[in-house]
């Protein structure tokens, strides 16, 4: 199955300034469309570390998705960061130019024309309903780091980064995590292309834990819900009352 990390770029979000959005949002989508995602990271606005940060993960995964620092201002060095990263030069993209021109007139102003500096390698994806193409180099996927263009950038782009669905189901038990333990350990070795995980609700009352079943077999995490359904029950039945 493809894999994927993700990168959000900006000081202003370590500082907290603004909440980081877009990282909820790939983690959810990604999931949606199948893509596992394994690293999600928030970086400064520092060249050497988007940089070094975007050639780890170039090696290690699949496809790799950046947001922020594309714009026209002076910390806006994520596409200077990416070229250093394959060993490229930023070169002026024509087509760019022109999408500025019709925006701005004849005389592009200098901060604007830092957009139509792209690395090399970069391949402009023209998607439907897209006014500004979509940009990757490589394996990298530049997206900006408003949250509503990403998301629109995103949803166009999709089709790009498909893998098998993830098929999710959930068991709720009120016994504790150590009674259950066994149980969802022997769940995982009865059925090992599913992943089983257990979380605890200290702060609802009652008491629960919500035990996670999840595989791209949709038939196997059927079947393992039903058999944990079962085996948890029983526990519940068998357990001590107070």
């Amino acid at each position: 199955m493809p894999t994927a990390a993700f990168i959000a770029i900006g000081d202003e979000i370590l500082a907290g300034k603004f909440q980081d959005e877009n990282s909820p949002f790939m983690i959810r989508r990604l999931r949606e469309q199948g893509v596992d995602l394994k690293r999600v990271v928030i970086v400064p606005d520092d060249l050497s570390v988007i940089c070094s940060e975007v050639r780890r993960c170039s090696a290690e995964y699949d496809h790799v998705f950046t947001s922020g620092g594309v714009g026209p201002t002076h910390d806006d060095i994520t596409l200077e960061a990416v070229a250093q990263a394959f060993g490229e030069k930023l070169i002026v993209f024509d087509e760019i130019v022109a999408l500025l021109k019709r925006r701005y007139g004849k005389k592009i102003p200098e901060p604007a024309m830092q957009m139509a500096r792209l690395p090399e390698s970069s391949v402009l994806h023209w998607e439907e309903g897209l006014r500004f193409p979509l940009v990757s180099t490589h394996n990298v996927f530049i997206f900006p780091g408003v949250p509503s263009f990403l998301q629109i950038k995103f949803e166009a782009g999709a089709h790009r980064w498909m893998g098998a669905p993830v098929f999710t189901a959930r068991v709720v038990t009120v016994n504790d995590e150590v009674s259950i333990a066994e149980t969802l350990r022997e769940a995982e070795s009865r059925w090992p292309a599913v992943s089983v995980g257990s979380y605890p609700r200290f702060n609802e009352d009652p008491f629960h834990v919500i035990a996670t079943i999840e595989g791209r077999d949709e038939a196997e995490v059927e079947a393992c819900r039903q058999w944990l359904q079962v085996s948890l029950s029983s526990l519940e039945e068998q357990a001590p009352s107070e």
